[in-house]
């Protein structure tokens, strides 16, 4: 396999963009090697500068639930384009893509459209400190809200490939602000509480976990912070930036029948253009300016392509069938995934919630952060390898979530499986 463009590339970039990349895992810093520049997508595949197609289970992180380049999301955004790219004013299409939202989500009255999932994370934590007049946030560990300085703290992602649980330049006495539990951990929760419960203005979390790989709630976990939280009179905040339109249309709320205070949307609803949500009840959303003092703009939020393909992307994924489709291959290619496992004698587990999922090398099960740094990232490292030589496409972290589209087809999951048990063997 030919990759010299892309290393050429890489080089070039290096000099001109801190660390060749403009988001830090791109680097692939966490398997070795130098990064595949990808030039063009379609389907469930993506083709790199070398000219080299590979299957993708990346997905642009998660967006591309339909799979690259799907013929009615390009045609919305080619009739939005001819129309203008900004305007810096609302547009009708706003309102009808707020309208599919709060149709969806019965706990979302209102939204607020900005342009990332970080955007949207730190809007929430600002709303719910002027909501409740306190200052303190629970998050939890490995889980990744975005880069704000309030939720960059023993984050999951990219923070937790390089092994920087917090980053320069957050003031102590801002991170001080943020309490930290274990995923899954109700007493801990209930800990904070009792301690510093008048100060805690919200609880803010991944409801399935994409940032330290997959990680699901354990049975009552999720109904257990909506009572403790409900109880001490906090907001609770849903990050639903990966899960939100990906697990079920509407999120993990929508499958379990909760309903959080707040919730964070983004990748999937912007059908791979940058987008995102904020939503929830009522009298919380109208604090926000114009209608209330909490203070958010943002120059390009709504922005008319953007919108357009992601009306486009909810319209199809109301589809019938859609969802049983997509837990169907999962299913699939998890069941697939361990029987490798266990044929090649390699100690793993695979985690997975419908089209999202990861493999852990090294360890029985992952339920926590703890769990995750637990597994063997070296030998992560060389199965990736193996596979992008067999023209398979991974998230290069052990611990990242990969994704299926609804583009990937048995064939895919087959070959998919047959490189998988040929790398695996490599590591026996």
């Amino acid at each position: 396999m030919r990759t010299e463009t892309s290393k050429k590339l890489f080089a070039e970039a290096s000099r001109c963009i801190p660390g060749g990349v403009n988001s830090p895992v791109r680097a692939w810093k966490a398997v070795g090697g130098t990064p595949l520049f990808i030039q063009r997508a379609n389907g469930c595949t993506v083709t790199d500068a070398d000219g080299n197609t590979y299957v993708d289970y990346v997905g642009s992180w998660g967006p591309m639930i339909l799979g690259h380049a799907h013929p009615k999301v390009l045609q919305a955004v080619q009739d939005a384009l001819r129309e203008g790219t900004s305007f810096g004013a609302p547009t009708a299409r706003e309102i009808r893509f707020a309208r599919y939202l709060t149709e969806a989500l019965p706990s979302v009255q209102q939204v607020r459209l900005v342009s990332t999932g970080t955007e949207a994370a730190m809007t929430a934590i600002r709303l719910a400190r002027a909501f409740t007049g306190r200052t303190k946030i629970v998050k939890f560990a490995g889980c990744y809200h975005g880069h704000g300085d309030s939720l960059l703290v023993r984050a999951g992602s990219g923070a937790m490939t390089f092994g920087v649980p917090d980053s320069p330049g957050i003031p102590e006495s801002l991170a001080s602000q943020t309490l930290v539990a274990a995923y899954n951990d109700l007493d801990e929760v209930e800990t904070r509480f009792r301690a510093q419960g008048a100060e805690i203005a919200a609880v803010i979390l991944e409801p399935v976990v994409g940032n330290m790989g997959v990680v699901m709630p354990q049975s009552g976990f999720l109904e257990g912070l909506r009572e403790i939280t409900a109880r001490h009179g906090a907001l609770l905040i849903f990050d639903e930036v990966i899960t939100g339109f990906r697990l079920a249309y509407g999120g993990v709320q929508t499958q379990r029948g909760l309903e959080p205070d707040l919730t964070c949307l983004g990748k999937v609803v912007g059908g791979g253009l940058p987008l995102a949500a904020l939503g929830g009840r009522r009298d919380v959303m109208s604090r926000l300016a114009p209608d209330g003092p909490v203070y958010q703009a943002g120059t390009l939020s709504g922005n008319p392509l953007a919108v357009a393909a992601g009306l486009a992307t909810l319209e199809l994924l109301q589809r019938p069938g859609t969802y049983e489709r997509l837990e169907e291959m999962g299913a699939q290619l998890e069941s697939g995934l361990v029987e490798v496992l266990r044929r090649r004698n390699v100690r793993g587990c695979v985690n997975r919630a419908g089209s999202m999922w990861t493999l852990f090398l090294g360890v029985d099960e992952v339920r926590d952060l703890e769990g995750a740094k637990a597994c063997d990232t070296a030998a992560f490292g060389r199965f990736f390898h193996a596979m992008v030589e067999q023209g398979i496409y991974l998230p290069p972290s052990a611990f990242e979530a990969g994704f299926l589209s609804l583009a990937h087809s048995d064939a895919e999951i087959d070959a998919t499986l047959a490189a998988a048990d040929r790398a695996l063997a490599a590591l026996e």
